[in-house]
């Protein structure tokens, strides 16, 4: 293959991966993988002094959001990057520099006029882009009004927190690649409040423009916070000697490996303080020269061979995982690493026991096979599901030809991983210490079937010290995070039974009127699927979706499994009005109006009103449609003259 054969080729593999990456679809290249391979495209160009039409390494990247084009006041470029501390320091050449996230999300051009917001454009090519106003009531930290009353641009960074990407996952259960492949699908929809859904924030990361003097970036990131901006994380290096650098990168590290960084970043970035000087360089290409650097880290690899590769079961798919003799990767050892699907083992050469990989901790986060250098024997994909046994088939994506494995089992448990991970969240039943992973390990080991089988995890101590990566202590912790979840807010309850439409505010609007036994009495026997929708902020179509999902026996089995070994909190409930108040109720007998006596006991209360299970001197009213009746309860009322009402008199009276 000639040279300018071989450049078509890693053009056309960079582009298609470009394409998946800014559009919101299926991931084709790891960031590792696309930086290996514009690395090679870059030096084929250098050694040749050849660059062919379409290059990556002479455009910037353009999304394909629908929508009116715009042109940029200001050129959006590219910034060169290196994997060299030492690069930066010769970039600092001893000026005063700021170091900030790179941050893995969508950039978007933010302008105010008059102290209003006026636009908002994608980056588009970095010249033209996508004019998405309407949606920036849906963004967070893309402020409405600011106190400024001039003209002002700023570039910021759309993201979505790696713990609101994996909430989305888990209720709307689908499935995206990673939380920039979310933000960027969520800025091609027109629904403002289907993108609200999504948990949008936009960190601004440089002020472009402002009638403002202010010549140094530090202080242009203090006045955009003193407007009420959340500005991207930031350190001064005075003095950018390559200790001071380094110490500064290894700081930021630090954040990524332990987890206290909330957003999903691919590299640091670093700007001179001051800004007269950044704009005194030239243009090359894409790049302007001095408008920063970026820095991307050396990810360390090691190799090791290959044991064996497991296939887990876990949502949709049937994940090969490659298990290998442990290595040291970023001061943590490591002996697994998902292959995410058979095209990439394929793409890899796995084989079987003995093939030899280079591994390394990709962004310094994910354990990630990138090579194989000798493979030994060939993977087998197994036949039938590790969990149910039944018949597996392989899936082709028709938007990327990428091949999965799948079990052909509707109803098998490890379909139910992102509910059962619902299920253990911090948000749900908090039951500390079990991730989305442990689960899938759980499943495949038999011990998870339901929901109430968390509860019954201790009976599985002994093999939970058993798994690889636990050991006593771990399987211990476990068992006692099961133990203390036990007692646990109804709120909490409802949103970790995963039903759809279903989230924090919706069951806390729920049971502000109703009590959690009402709530579910009455959607098991509700006639209709309204019942709830006359709650402020349900609706029809959130009222149906929950009562359909209590009309399900097995939901309804799973939930009387829970109670059984749960302790329900009640919250109080808010009453909605004070047709009621101060009155106490007995209800007997039944009802026509309301769908049951539940609906109209948590009517009562809604209205400030007591429903009591027995007549006394203390009742107000006894409600009964057969007024003349000789039932106890009748003539308990008549001897303590506690009047009777029928179901419409009630209604006359106190209905809405």
């Amino acid at each position: 293959m000639d040279v300018k054969q071989q450049m078509q080729d890693l053009i056309d593999r960079l582009n298609a991966a470009s394409d998946a990456y800014y559009n919101g679809r299926e991931e084709i290249l790891t960031d590792f993988e696309w930086d290996a391979l514009f690395d090679q495209l870059k030096k084929l160009e250098s050694d040749s002094g050849i660059v062919l039409p379409g290059s990556p390494t002479a455009k910037v990247s353009a999304d394909t959001t629908p929508g009116e084009k715009e042109a940029h006041e200001f050129a959006t470029l590219s910034l060169a990057k290196t994997k060299k501390p030492e690069e930066l320091v010769h970039w600092a050449d001893g000026r005063p520099i700021w170091m900030s996230w790179k941050l893995d999300g969508l950039t978007l051009v933010v302008t105010y006029d008059n102290g209003k917001l006026t636009k908002v454009v994608t980056r588009g090519d970095g010249h033209i882009g996508t004019n998405i106003t309407h949606l920036a009531p849906a963004i967070h930290g893309i402020l409405p009004e600011v106190s400024y009353t001039g003209h002002m641009v700023i570039r910021g960074e759309a993201v979505i927190s790696y713990a609101d990407f994996e909430r989305f996952r888990i209720e709307s259960g689908e499935d995206y690649a990673n939380p920039r492949n979310l933000a960027s699908g969520s800025l091609t929809l027109k629904d403002v409040n289907e993108v609200a859904g999504r948990n949008i924030h936009w960190i601004p990361f440089t002020l472009v423009y402002t009638e403002e003097n202010i010549v140094s970036w530090g202080a242009r990131m203090d006045w955009l916070q003193n407007l009420g901006f959340k500005v991207v994380d930031h350190v001064l290096i005075s003095e950018p000697t390559l200790e001071h650098v380094q110490a500064d990168i290894d700081a930021f590290s630090e954040k990524v490996t332990s987890g206290t960084n909330p957003y999903p970043v691919d590299g640091l970035v670093i700007v001179y303080d001051d800004t007269q000087y950044a704009s005194t360089g030239s243009v090359t290409g894409h790049h302007a020269t001095r408008a920063g650097f970026a820095f991307k880290w050396q990810d360390e690899s090691v190799e090791t061979q290959l044991d064996h590769v497991e296939w887990s079961c876990a949502a949709g798919a049937i994940t090969p995982v490659a298990v290998f003799d442990p290595v040291q990767l970023e001061g943590t050892t490591v002996k697994r690493a998902s292959l995410c699907n058979i095209s990439e083992c394929e793409r890899l050469g796995i084989g079987g026991k003995g093939t030899i990989l280079s591994v390394i901790k990709a962004n310094k986060i994910i354990p990630k096979v990138i090579h194989v250098r000798k493979t030994e024997g060939s993977l087998e994909i197994p036949a039938e599901c590790p969990v149910c046994h039944q018949p597996t088939e392989v899936e082709v994506s028709p938007l990327s030809g990428t091949k999965t494995l799948h079990c052909t089992n509707p109803d098998c448990t490890a379909k139910q991983l992102k509910k059962f991970a619902r299920f253990v969240s911090k948000a749900g039943m908090d039951i500390d210490g079990i991730s989305e992973a442990t689960i899938a390990r759980f499943i495949n080991a038999g011990w998870i079937r339901s929901c109430g089988d968390f509860y019954r995890l201790n009976e599985h101590q002994d093999g939970i010290a058993q798994l690889d990566g636990f050991g006593e202590k771990s399987a211990q912790n476990i068992v006692d995070a099961v133990e203390k979840a036990r007692r646990v807010t109804d709120r909490r309850f409802i949103y970790a039974l995963s039903i759809p439409l279903v989230g924090p505010d919706v069951a806390k609007k729920l049971l502000s009127v109703y009590s959690l036994s009402d709530l579910i009495a009455m959607a098991e026997n509700a006639p209709q699927d309204d019942v709830f929708a006359s709650i402020d902020g349900i609706g029809p179509e959130k009222s149906g979706a929950f009562v359909r999902w209590f009309r399900d026996e097995k939901n309804q089995a799973m939930v009387r499994d829970v109670l059984d070994q749960v302790t329900i909190e009640e919250s109080e409930k808010a009453a909605a009005g004070n047709r009621c108040a101060g009155l106490t109720f007995v209800i007997t007998g039944d009802v026509h109006h309301y769908h049951n006596r539940n609906e109209l006991k948590a009517y009562i209360e809604s209205q400030g009103g007591k429903v009591t299970g027995s007549v006394s001197k203390n009742t107000s009213f006894l409600i009964n449609n057969d007024v003349n009746s000789t039932s106890s309860k009748n003539q308990k009322a008549h001897q303590l003259n506690v009047p009777i009402l029928s179901e419409d008199d009630f209604v006359e009276r106190y209905g809405q």
